[in-house]
C-alpha cells in the first residue's frame, strides 16, 4: 500500500473515532463534525436525511435515552475507491451506563461511506442493521 493511502486509511479512521468520541461525551455537534451536510444515515426504523436533522436526532437521544451511553465498535474492513472515497464496514453497538459488554441483540453492522472533500473525509452515508443471530 502506498503512503498517500496508508494515510487515507489513517485519516478515514481518525474521522470515526471522532465521532465515537463525540458520541461518549454526549455531543451531537461534535458527531456531525466530520458529516457532509447531506448526509444520511439510516437505522432500524429511521431514516435521518441531512447533517443538521443527524444532529438534531442525535442531540435529542443524549438528552434522553442515550444519556451516558457509548458505543463499542469493531473495524471488520475499509476499501478505498479511487482517490476520494472509502467504505467502511463495523460491527458495533450502545454501551448503557453500567454495561461492559454489548447484548448480542444490540449489535449492529454499519456501513459508513466517507468522502475526501477539499482535502478532508467526511461522512456522506451511514447505515446499520441488527446483527442476526445464525438461523435467525
Amino acid at each position: 500500500m502506498s503512503g498517500s493511502r496508508a494515510a487515507d486509511e489513517a485519516a478515514v479512521q481518525a474521522v470515526l473515532v471522532d465521532s465515537y468520541k463525540a458520541w461518549e461525551a454526549g455531543d451531537a455537534e461534535g458527531m456531525v463534525a466530520h458529516y457532509t451536510a447531506d448526509a444520511t444515515a439510516i437505522m432500524t426504523g429511521s431514516f435521518r436525511d441531512g447533517r443538521d436533522v443527524i444532529r438534531q436526532n442525535m442531540a435529542l437521544g443524549f438528552e434522553g435515552p442515550l444519556k451516558g451511553s457509548s458505543t463499542r465498535n469493531r473495524q471488520l474492513g475499509i476499501r478505498l475507491l479511487g482517490g476520494d472515497g472509502a467504505i467502511v464496514v463495523s460491527e458495533s453497538g450502545i454501551l448503557f451506563p453500567g454495561e461492559s459488554e454489548v447484548p448480542e441483540s444490540r449489535k449492529v453492522y454499519a456501513t459508513w461511506v466517507l468522502e475526501k472533500r477539499d482535502g478532508r473525509w467526511l461522512i456522506a452515508a451511514h447505515h446499520n442493521s441488527p446483527v442476526l443471530a445464525p438461523g435467525s
